[in-house]
């Protein structure tokens, strides 16, 4: 006789419902990454060889190699960068995602959410390069300018680190926005009435109770824009010229130019190990000081 429904169901542990999502993360992301791993303990093939990376003798070698002067001072370059570019996006970012979650008529949120990640249907390519016309000596934004008097000579910041920092902010303003905006909608408004009733003013209601519960979806947007503005190649290669030199570019180069598969490995490996290092001393960082905050006025907040 077959057991009951109910019985048959407490079979399987509840986290094979989550094969689907583990399968694909194994796939995609643990197996390449592994890949990667051990290719940077290999070493350039011989020209009369055969394949892209000689694992008959593994060393530290290549990680001996990518410790130079050159590799930290342009992971400084892309630490300072990415790191720009996640402050203005928040800053930018914050007000756009506040004002659709509270200030815009609910029967036009769903439009103005579609229309922001619109330009995601199109080529990240396409959209960088899009920028190069607007940003051209004689472009779009320089006839702008000469229209309006700002500026009358040619637009110089093209292939600069300020036109970097641009695409940077114009690529990933979207994947700061969505989070911010959907912890801001969950947001139960009779929170922020019962602050204002009880005689906070508009200012600290915002400080001490809004942005608190909005917090989880602010740091979530950083960690995602940083992540994906620090191993960028795209924006510096077509933006940035030789100025806009970032790791990612190192890791292309040794790549695609070199033909040094395990060097360029190595350096992926260590720019994955340094970005997890920042993420960890700044959450960190942020975990304590409001362990201090909280110690200091109260569980409350």
């Amino acid at each position: 006789m077959a057991p009951p429904l109910r019985m048959r169901r407490q079979v399987l542990p509840n986290w094979m419902m989550a094969w689907p999502a583990l399968a694909w993360w194994t796939v995609f992301f643990v197996i390449p990454l592994a890949w990667i791993v051990v290719y940077s303990f290999g070493a350039k093939p011989a020209a009369d060889a055969t394949g892209a990376v000689d694992l008959s003798q593994l060393s530290l070698a290549n990680y001996g190699a990518a410790l130079d002067e050159i590799f930290f001072r342009v992971f400084r370059i892309t630490m300072r960068t990415a790191g720009l570019g996640t402050i203005l996006c928040a800053l930018l970012g914050f007000p756009v995602a506040y004002a659709l979650a509270f200030h815009v008529p609910q029967r036009w949120r769903s439009l103005l959410v579609f229309l922001l990640i619109l330009p995601y249907w199109t080529s990240f390519l396409l959209r960088t390069f899009a920028w190069r016309i607007i940003l051209a000596p004689d472009g779009t934004l320089a006839h702008i300018l000469k229209f309006t008097g700002l500026n009358n000579g040619p637009l110089l910041v093209l292939d600069t680190n300020a036109a970097v920092q641009l695409g940077i902010i114009y690529n990933y303003m979207p994947v700061m926005i969505l989070p911010i905006y959907v912890a801001l909608e969950k947001i139960d408004g009779s929170l922020v009435k019962a602050s204002m009733d009880l005689g906070a003013g508009p200012i600290r209601t915002f400080c001490f109770v809004t942005l608190p519960l909005a917090a989880p979806g602010l740091f979530g947007g950083m960690l995602l824009t940083f992540i994906l503005a620090a191993g960028d190649y795209v924006v510096p290669t077509i933006l940035g010229g030789t100025k806009g030199l970032m790791v990612g570019n190192l890791v292309a180069t040794q790549i695609l130019a070199s033909q040094n598969l395990p060097l360029g490995a190595a350096m992926a490996v260590m720019l994955i190990a340094l970005l997890t290092l920042v993420v960890a001393v700044v959450g960190g960082s942020l975990w304590l000081l409001r362990a201090i905050v909280r110690k200091i006025a109260g569980p409350a907040l």
